[in-house]
């Protein structure tokens, strides 16, 4: 696996041990998630980074997917090693990043590092030449894992990342909010509603106002993440987000800057944000730009108020974080 892709994957499969064996720990590391019991107790958690040594990818020269047998690939399945390689998968509508199971919190770091009382957001954006590669860090500001334009993506570490890079949605995603599964070659895999999100405070007084979007200096858009279910919103049933049949769009979304005044695109990552809420717009952490990093969230829940009531609402505001190369 190239770039030290090994730490990600090493890193899900501690995260089970570390589980399992201690909910007493997950609990002391639980930082600025709500205490409301709507939400859920315990958010998974990145260990500690360990030493791997990068390893030379195979150059791949020709498609190694044509007459591929889908169910075998996905028994078998390993996640893209190149930009070259997801663009092969793409071209049959097969998956690039992981298909791990999205839990309805966000995965958070062992160490999310703070300059005194605000979190860091890592401006350093580290791309290949062609642009076509984002590498994304760990909070050490070693490479974690990479995101292929075009690939397709499921997980809200790598969605977020790839939104982050790319200001575009991956390759199954799609713009309705109705999208049909059956109708779809992505199958289980398919993910919709890349749709303007207005932030209209006026008309849901329970949600935050994110940064320059009443002003319009920023234009935001939302996509679905597809989570297990959820339990921080009764409104919604804990069911699988694509079951192959139907789609149940859930309470979890990634609201992200899409775009700058009048349409101009926006051509450095660290010109825009992107949010992340499971609980319909009630609150929201921001995307630090490294594996794990996600701010402290803010929101209504988070001030007391009652979930999506236009009467009882306490809306905290946006969080500030320091930006710092990592």
């Amino acid at each position: 696996m190239n770039k030290k892709l090994i730490i990600f994957f090493s890193s899900l499969f501690l995260l089970a041990s570390c589980e399992a064996s201690s909910s007493n720990f997950l609990s002391s590391t639980l930082l600025s998630q709500s205490s409301s019991s709507l939400t859920s107790t315990y958010p998974f958690i990145y260990p500690p980074a360990t030493s791997s040594s990068i390893k030379d990818v195979p150059e791949i020269t020709s498609d190694p997917y044509i007459n591929v047998d889908v169910e075998e690939f996905y028994a078998n399945y390993t996640p893209a090693i190149s930009y070259q390689d997801s663009v092969y998968r793409t071209e049959h509508n097969l998956m690039s990043g992981s298909i791990d199971s999205q839990n309805e919190l966000p995965y958070l770091a062992y160490e999310r590092p703070m300059d005194g009382d605000k979190y860091i957001r890592n401006t350093n954006s580290n791309y290949s030449e062609d642009g076509n590669t984002y590498y994304v860090l760990n909070y050490n500001g070693d490479v974690a894992f990479e995101i292929y334009r075009g690939g397709a993506y499921v997980t809200l570490e790598e969605v977020a990342a790839y939104v982050f890079a790319f200001h575009d949605i991956p390759a199954n995603y799609v713009k309705g909010k109705t999208p049909d599964p059956t109708l779809s070659p992505w199958g289980i895999y398919l993910r919709g509603n890349n749709s303007h999100f207005s932030g209209d405070t006026t008309k849901y007084p329970y949600e935050p106002e994110l940064p320059y979007i009443l002003s319009g200096e920023l234009i935001y858009y939302e996509i679905d993440i597809g989570t297990t279910g959820t339990t921080s919103d009764p409104n919604y049933m804990p069911y699988p987000y694509n079951d192959g049949k139907y789609v149940t769009r859930g309470a979890a979304r990634i609201v992200y800057t899409r775009l700058k005044a009048h349409g101009e695109e926006i051509s450095d990552p660290n010109e825009g944000y992107v949010f992340y809420t499971y609980n319909h717009y009630n609150d929201f952490q921001e995307y630090l730009n490294y594996q794990g990093g996600w701010g402290e969230m803010f929101g209504n829940i988070t001030g007391g108020g009652e979930l999506s009531s236009k009467e009882n609402y306490n809306p905290t505001p946006y969080v500030e974080v320091t930006r710092q190369d990592f």
